[in-house]
């Protein structure tokens, strides 16, 4: 069973991304061993809310983790350069993707992850991210539009038959970018809507005629040679603090295989052919970079044993916020 990754867009997430420190590999697996526990301890607290979390590994640490072999698509973040713009990599043992319609359970099932990892790891990164009106980012334009849904979105992000080991798993990609929201706002609309490629009152992407080369949508629209788009699901959210002037989107990617978001990325930042790059990069950096595998819910539980294949991965999720999985006595437990 796939982790809890197909939810309705969240109003409110945290993003925390730590590095496991030596010695500390027993307390980390076991931790997420008892994740689901855990969310379903606080998630019970106000289910309606729908509180979820996903954690993902990385590749340095998934042979200090398991025995199992990697997944064959597990590898660190390669950064890119192109003449103009840098996609930085950046390191991470573990991520944690905490999504509900309220940031205070975001901000409990965090705390008592933390508590749990206290003085075993170190955070490299954490961002709480938010609904910014209706579904935009801080440019003020509709994010997520392309996001595929039903059986396409379980297909677009699940591990199948070419890795049946890890069938049911995932992978996910997250970058940081910082906005220059001045130089963004100086722009008159109809220029900023040829960066992006959409309208940006309706969110009605630009006829073929009026699609510049380089916009985000053109850029990032990926077909195979027989015609068949490829598609991700994102889940990125707003993130800023107005005293440090510092506005931003948080980037997070989920798919099949990291084959298709590295491509985007490469058409983003060096460009097809290159020096094409997306032009919302002129406005918006990259500050991190990190890739992690993210387990089916099975082998989190019981990692001594690889999951099952399956053709059918089932439901993404349970009503209750949970991933289905782990002893919520357990995690009731250990709350304060």
């Amino acid at each position: 069973m796939i982790q809890d990754v197909l939810r309705e867009p969240a109003k409110a997430a945290i993003f925390l991304v730590v590095d496991v420190r030596p010695g500390s590999e027993d307390t980390a697996r076991d931790l997420l061993a008892d994740l689901a526990g855990l969310t379903r301890a606080v998630g019970f607290r106000a289910p309606d809310d729908q509180l979820s979390c996903v954690a993902g590994v990385g590749a340095s640490m998934w042979r200090r983790l398991y025995q199992a072999p990697p997944p064959r698509g597990l590898h660190p973040f390669r950064g890119l350069s192109g003449a103009r713009h840098t996609a930085p990599a950046t390191h991470g043992d573990l991520l944690f993707h905490f999504r509900a319609r309220r940031l205070d359970l975001c901000f409990e099932l965090a705390r008592q992850i933390m508590r749990r990892l206290a003085g075993q790891v170190d955070v490299l990164d954490e961002v709480q991210g938010f609904k910014y009106f209706d579904e935009r980012d801080l440019l003020g334009f509709v994010d997520g539009t392309e996001n595929p849904s039903g059986p396409a979105a379980v297909a677009a992000i699940t591990i199948g038959d070419e890795d049946p080991a890890y069938a049911g798993g995932s992978y996910v990609i997250v970058q940081k970018y910082l906005h220059d929201l001045d130089a963004w706002q100086a722009l008159p609309v109809a220029e900023q809507e040829r960066v992006i490629g959409r309208r940006k009152l309706d969110d009605i992407e630009l006829a073929d005629a009026d699609q510049p080369a380089n916009s985000h949508v053109a850029v990032n629209t990926i077909v195979d040679a027989d015609g068949t788009e490829r598609q991700i699901v994102r889940e990125n959210m707003a993130f800023g603090s107005p005293g440090a002037a510092e506005f931003g989107t948080y980037f997070i990617g989920y798919a099949a295989t990291p084959d298709v978001i590295e491509r985007m990325l490469r058409r983003m930042f060096v460009g097809e052919p290159p020096g094409n790059h997306d032009r919302i990069l002129d406005f918006s950096t990259a500050v991190t970079g990190s890739l992690f595998f993210v387990p089916p819910a099975a082998f989190l539980e019981a990692p001594t044993s690889n999951p099952a294949p399956t053709s059918n991965p089932g439901p993404a999720g349970s009503p209750d916020g949970s991933l289905g999985i782990g002893s919520l006595r357990r995690a009731q437990k250990e709350l304060p």
